[in-house]
């Protein structure tokens, strides 16, 4: 019997050099799997304009992923948004472990890319979420109207810089380089724009606050000139975007392949790595033009340099492993909240629903909010026949109700069949990012579910008192989505947790509350606030202790 999880090719990583390589893959007729944990062209998807891509004059980095995603199914390749835990590359059958399951293949391309570092001043751990932000795009929005600085003389730095424009009242790039380090091109573009001041030679040492920033103190690297930027009014704030480079995504692959001491895969010219089978491309690999461009080349490389690895094995081992075909995908209405390329994928996960999932929702007419959510869970519902949507009003004195016990209107509560609340609430439609998010929630209460190791749910399990999540993210967020379904799955497997998910964007309410000015927002039993990604069990130990 052939293995359904077994492919020629697992690509982990969609950025431009995964994608790129699914491309390739795809049309060379190999049974492809791309496995990305984030939005399709990883760094790219969150850059507001690509106008230096050779053939394309001016497209947004998020409109460009998605292309080269519909670009590589239309070829073939199969795209599962899920994270990988753990590898065995030591075999000739490479196994890769994931939050969606566990799948096999003949070669592996890791283009994990790299993540932004952070810079070490003092508050910057403090202030994370309050003030000091990473991603322009997912927090730029926060800081309408304010003061923002922009720590950085790079590309990266040069570029949010520009982008930050579009809402702060004025945007200060510090720099501790005498000069920009990016092309001459975008760096005339800044020191032209009106709404941007350059200090170069100049160092963030120190901010500070209460809630939220209130002073920075930055310092003359050439003089040693101390100035500070200080608000005094009571609601006054302002913004610190940090881009100083990054840190490689090498950490679930230590110990299968080599790695140099910056923690980035070495590979050769043809991105072959020390083991057999397994290649590397994109900004996984030590480079020093961090460029669309050069992860494209990585990932054209990369694929056709394991095609002929895998042909070569198969004959080898004797395999046979037949890629299947794909139609191109259908366009969704403007009325529509899930296009058709999204409910083709949806459908076989669906298809595997075990058992009824009811959505219970709660929701006021005259919201706006309300109506979008009425329409999305109707639309969503109509996609399998083990979907039910129930209305509920707030004030009907059911025992459902009673144990929703929503803080937030309008909600969705997710119910299992035997009618049980999973603790699972969301607060405006589940778009962008949380779509999946939402997705998984449903596939672990219909069962059967993602398969966990019993040390993971001795972790879940070990909180043994009621915990409350209220988890604030923005549908632009990239790293909101682990968190939201990791709390889903601690809510899914112990009675005690409850996980409800906020789209801030919906609810200023909310989001002046906790003083939120970055995503994702982690509030623990409406107290201890946390700010950014974190791990399943980083979020156990917030919830023992709040417990």
């Amino acid at each position: 019997m052939a293995n359904a999880n077994l492919y020629d090719l697992i690509i982990i990583g969609s950025g431009g050099a995964g994608l790129t390589a699914g491309i390739y893959a795809g049309r060379a007729r190999l049974k492809t799997l791309i496995i990305g944990k984030e939005k399709p062209g990883g760094q790219i998807s969150i850059t507001a304009e690509v106008a230096n891509y050779p053939g394309i004059l001016n497209i947004s980095g998020d409109e460009l992923g998605k292309t080269m995603k519909k670009q590589a199914q239309n070829f073939g390749a199969e795209y599962l948004e899920a994270e990988v835990s753990g590898v065995d590359f030591s075999g000739d059958i490479k196994k890769v472990t994931t939050t969606a399951g566990n799948f096999e293949s003949v070669g592996v391309i890791v283009a994990t890319g790299a993540r932004p570092r952070s810079l070490g001043f003092v508050g910057e751990n403090e202030y994370r979420g309050r003030g000091i932000g990473y991603c322009a795009t997912c927090d730029g929005e926060f800081f309408s109207g304010m003061d923002v600085f922009v720590i950085g003389a790079g590309f990266a730095a040069a570029e949010e810089a520009i982008f930050l424009t579009r809402y702060a009242r004025k945007v200060t790039v510090i720099a501790r380089e005498p000069e920009f380090t990016c092309s001459q091109a975008i760096a005339e573009e800044v020191l032209a724009h009106p709404k941007i001041e350059v200090r170069f030679n100049t160092e963030l040492m120190e901010v500070g606050g209460d809630q939220v920033l209130k002073y920075a103190v930055f310092k003359n690297n050439q003089t040693g000139e101390i100035t500070r930027h200080e608000v005094t009014a009571p609601d006054a704030s302002f913004g610190v975007f940090v881009f100083v480079g990054y840190q490689p995504e090498s950490e679930p692959f230590r110990g299968q392949v080599d790695l140099d001491r910056g923690g980035y895969i070495p590979t050769d010219a043809d991105m072959q790595t020390n083991v057999p089978g397994v290649y590397a491309a994109g900004d996984i690999r030590f480079k020093k033009l961090r460029q669309l461009v050069t992860s494209v080349s990585d990932g054209g490389i990369a694929a056709t340099e394991a095609e002929k690895y895998i042909k070569e094995t198969k004959t080898r081992l004797g395999l046979t492993i037949e890629a299947e075909g794909h139609e191109n995908a259908g366009e969704a209405s403007d009325e529509s909240f899930l296009d058709d390329d999204f409910k083709t994928q949806l459908g076989p996960i669906l298809e595997r629903f075990e058992r009824p999932v009811q959505l219970a929702a709660i929701l006021d007419p005259d919201q706006d909010v309300s109506r979008e959510m009425k329409t999305f869970l109707e639309e969503f519902a109509a996609l399998s026949d083990k979907i039910q949507v129930r209305y509920l009003a707030p004030d009907n004195g059911s025992d459902l109700v009673h144990r929703i016990n929503p803080a937030i209107y309008p909600t969705v509560a997710i119910v299992d069949a035997d009618g049980n609340y999973t603790g699972i609430q969301y607060h405006g439609v589940p778009g962008g990012h949380e779509i999946n998010s939402f997705v998984i929630a449903l596939y672990n209460t219909a069962g059967p579910g993602q398969k966990l190791e019993q040390s993971t749910l001795d972790t879940i399990r070990s909180v043994d008192k009621p915990v409350n999540f209220k988890i604030g993210v923005s549908l632009s967020c990239t790293m909101c989505p682990d968190v939201v379904a990791a709390t889903q799955l601690m809510a899914v497997n112990n009675p005690n947790v409850e996980a409800e998910i906020i789209d801030v964007a919906k609810f200023p309410e909310f989001k002046s509350k906790y003083a939120i000015m970055s995503v994702p927002a982690i509030i623990v039993n409406d107290q201890d606030v946390h700010f950014g990604k974190k791990t399943l069990d980083e979020l156990v130990r917030f919830a023992r202790i709040e417990a």
